[in-house]
């Protein structure tokens, strides 16, 4: 008998060879003999749509429950920790084998080993900076806690999924097997999500960008500070009593420490460009627009009296996500919320008491050193000469004929090269690091007080965490290790590039793949801090305007953090106070009200009104003037103003910045963020070396957008602005493996964060209020398995703006997805 599933799964296989002998242009009896894994019922693939959940497995750590949700949520319970993150092991295993392998194989630069010479590249770069060996010194320092035995735990139950199933679907499409997970692997995620969030070479392209450009233009382009006024803490006398107890930041109207960074334009920055390296290198950095909301109000302001908070970490949107929604009921602890795959404890989320969420800081991290070598190839370092690290490292080129590089070291850590070009890194990452133990801790925290404690171990990545407990409590904390930096003794900012030679801008305490005392970098009590704020709002803008240590200057624009206060303002304490509930909350955190029309719109239209070129061609510009002026500023799918607006600022943005850029070494990459392109006055350097006026560049820019607009067949905003980004990594090559594409809402400056440009987004939204309800949605599903009906649930409502329930409650078997059992192996 054929069951339903197996119904669904023929079903699927013959749409996939449809879809493939569509993308091909040949038959589907072809593209099955080209995927002869997706012939129903026949080939290797039919293995994979095979895969089913065990009702019952043995567990050598004792028994455990795994009861799974009609969501696809496991909600794992046991009364041994160890038996619980077996099973938690065994989820993500079971759920997210492909995700957990090929981030492996990027982060070690073993890609190339299974798909061939496209990756060598990215092989190559992750080679030299040898994460591998800074996950081990982390793993050797967590081995003999108490987490040691967890972490293996974990590690047993993914190695337990892989020998108890067949592969899920991609593994036979690339023809490999994976090797077994171990406890560093574990790790090497912790990495991946560090440098994904820290891991940018800015000062270095800085450097490339101030030697290529007239120093105006450079200066007009690329400003140390963004001059606005919405830090996260905003210490002024109309805000300051809603901060509660404030730590690591001046008081208002006062100077920062006197001890405080320069602000980066002395004549000590170096100038010492590297082009070549630094587009490389590019390549390789945090994606573009990676950043985060997330906010708190007390209890002072809520129906239910007790605080609220929201979180939504706007990462890279995949097929699957990137988070896993998890549930573990142990003893010590019920929490539930998301983690990565990789990863064994929930890293955002809630338990019976406490809730908490994280954005990214925009700490400055990493920094680059330039040395001076001999003609054998040493490089002084002070006083001396000194021999390079060096280790011979073979890549593997599936297909190919591998790669062998050499590794280098300095006293920093990895040299990086390109073309005679060389610098050393020291970054956060490549250490030791006791994350993990302060995630585990977050999870067991009793309120904020436990909450705030654990983050004393957070080292990396930088973060805003904001957390809320049932007892009314709320904090804001900066987490992660803040390098103090030095020449001749004063202490400098970061942004700029050192000489290492010289041993300048050098972090005391630092060992890099060793383990570190962190005695040269801020101390916990004087980072930003915020305890019992009445409302506090991050949105990867800047964290103060004078705190007490040099932070960072990679700072996100203000558009979303402004939005976010100004509904919190006007709604807690202005015309419309009032209570709020977790709904008022859930459609703050998809409002689609997008700032930049407020900095950028009047302005447009004051140019079309006043421009000569303007009247010249004044019919075909009235409509689209008449569309934009009768808009609400709001990034809605089915909204022509929003069409046009985001159109007109992506070539407003080409004019600006193009002709400044030809001739140059410099692309897209380099170019400045839209607050700075926005706040560019029309007697700007900028606009003086094109010798075109901003309003000529407006109204040209306008044009282009009618133009393009009509040739694409383009109405509304959805019609351009669509999920299809979001991808699976081979969803290119085979392209029924991503989700449907959908028209979807948001920009890259709205709360309902979207950036179809680079598919960043909200990869989770959160909505909780500690000791009550909480409310969750992942963009697609909680499992990455094809052929599981739990694959894409969720995409819809996501893309929609609706959320699901997070009870810390397990459903009744007859409600669930499906019940595992793991029982105690018996040993006889």
């Amino acid at each position: 008998m054929v069951s339903a599933v197996q119904t669904d799964v023929t079903r699927r296989g013959v749409l996939a060879a449809t879809i493939v002998a569509g993308v091909l242009g040949i038959s589907i009896s072809e593209a099955g003999d080209l995927f002869e894994q997706f012939a129903p019922l026949s080939g290797s693939a039919w293995r994979a749509a095979g895969r089913e959940r065990p009702d019952s497995l043995e567990s050598p750590h004792g028994p455990a429950t795994v009861t799974i949700d009609a969501e696809g949520v496991p909600h794992v319970e046991a009364e041994d920790e160890r038996g619980a993150y077996y099973a938690v092991g065994y989820q993500h295993g079971y759920d997210r084998l492909f995700q957990l392998d090929l981030q492996r194989r990027q982060m070690r630069g073993e890609l190339s080993a299974v798909v061939g010479d496209v990756t060598l590249e990215s092989d190559e770069f992750h080679a030299r900076m040898d994460f591998p060996e800074a996950a081990r010194s982390t793993w050797e320092g967590v081995r003999e806690t108490h987490l040691g035995p967890l972490v293996e735990a974990y590690a047993e139950g993914v190695n337990a999924a892989i020998d108890d199933h067949p592969l899920p679907l991609e593994f036979e499409l690339l023809e490999f097997e994976p090797k077994p997970w171990t406890p560093t692997d574990c790790f090497l995620m912790e990495k991946q999500i560090t440098w994904s969030l820290t891991g940018n070479f800015r000062a270095l392209r800085r450097a490339v960008a101030r030697d290529q450009l007239e120093e105006p233009v450079f200066e007009g382009l690329f400003p140390e500070r963004m001059d606005h006024d919405v830090p996260i803490l905003r210490i002024d006398h109309d805000h300051a009593e809603l901060l509660g107890e404030v730590r690591g930041v001046a008081a208002d109207g006062a100077d920062g420490d006197p001890e405080n960074a320069s602000d980066g334009n002395d004549s000590n920055e170096s100038t010492d460009a590297r082009s070549a390296l630094a587009d490389w290198l590019t390549s390789f950095e945090s994606t573009p627009g990676v950043g985060s909301n997330s906010w708190v109000v007390s209890g002072d302001h809520t129906d239910a009296g007790t605080p609220i908070l929201a979180n939504d970490p706007h990462l890279e949107l995949l097929t699957p996500p990137i988070w896993y929604e998890q549930r573990v009921r142990t003893p010590e602890t019920d929490v539930r919320g998301v983690t990565f795959p990789g990863v064994p404890f929930v890293i955002i989320g809630a338990n019976q008491t406490t809730a908490w969420g994280v954005t990214n800081v925009g700490a400055d991290v990493l920094d680059c050193y330039t040395y001076e070598f001999d003609d054998e190839d040493r490089y002084r370092y002070r006083e001396e000469w000194r021999e390079l690290e060096t280790e011979a490292h073979e890549i593997e080129v599936s297909g190919g004929e591998n790669r062998t590089i050499t590794r280098r070291r300095t006293v920093h850590g990895p040299l990086l090269e390109r073309e005679d070009e060389r610098v050393g890194v020291a970054w956060t990452g490549l250490t030791a690091t006791r994350t993990i133990q302060a995630v585990y801790d977050l999870g067991r925290a009793e309120g904020v007080e436990a909450a705030v404690e654990a983050t004393r171990q957070f080292d990396a990545p930088t973060q805003n965490l904001v957390v809320a407990d049932a007892d009314g409590g709320t904090a804001y904390v900066v987490t992660g290790r803040i390098p103090i930096r030095r020449i001749d003794g004063e202490v400098v900012d970061g942004n700029r590039l050192f000489d290492g030679s010289a041993g300048e801008g050098e972090w005391d305490g630092y060992t890099p793949y060793g383990d570190s005392d962190w005695s040269g970098f801020v101390p916990f009590e004087e980072k930003p801090h915020a305890l019992n704020p009445d409302v506090l709002a991050t949105a990867n803008q800047r964290v103060a305007d004078d705190p007490d240590h040099y932070l960072g200057v990679a700072y996100a624009e203000p558009y979303r953090g402004q939005r976010i206060y100004d509904v919190l303002d006007d709604t807690l304490e202005g015309t419309t106070a009032g209570d709020t509930d977790l709904e008022f909350h859930r459609v703050l955190q998809t409002d689609t009200r997008d700032e930049r029309a407020d900095h950028l719109l009047a302005t447009l239209l004051e140019a079309v009104d006043q421009s000569e070129a303007a009247h010249e061609g004044r019919e075909s510009l009235e409509d689209a003037v008449e569309t934009l002026s009768s808009w609400s500023q709001h990034m809605d799918r089915d909204e022509p103003g929003a069409l046009l607006f985001a159109r007109w600022l992506e070539h407003y943005r080409e004019w600006v910045l193009e002709p400044l850029f030809e001739g140059t070494s410099l692309d897209e990459s380099y170019a400045p963020n839209d607050w700075i392109v926005a706040e560019l006055e029309p007697g700007s350097p900028v606009f003086e070396a094109h010798e075109r006026s901003r309003a000529e560049l407006m109204v040209e820019a306008l044009r282009d957008t009618l133009e393009e607009r009509d040739a694409e067949g383009w109405d509304g905003y959805g019609d351009w602005n669509t999920t299809s980004p979001i991808s699976h990594p081979f969803g290119a090559e085979a392209p029924f493996l991503n989700y449907e594409s959908r028209a979807a809402d948001g920009s890259r400056a709205t709360v309902n964060n979207y950036r179809v440009e680079s598919a960043v987004g909200a990869s989770w939204r959160m909505v909780s209020q500690p000791g009550g309800e909480a409310w969750g949605i992942v963009p697609g599903g909680n499992s990455g398995d094809y052929f599981d009906e739990q694959y894409d649930t969720q995409f819809g409502r996501w893309v929609d703006g609706e959320y699901k329930p997070m009870p810390l409650e397990t459903p009744a078997p007859v409600d669930a997805f499906h019940v595992v059992t793991f029982t105690e192996v018996d040993d006889a």
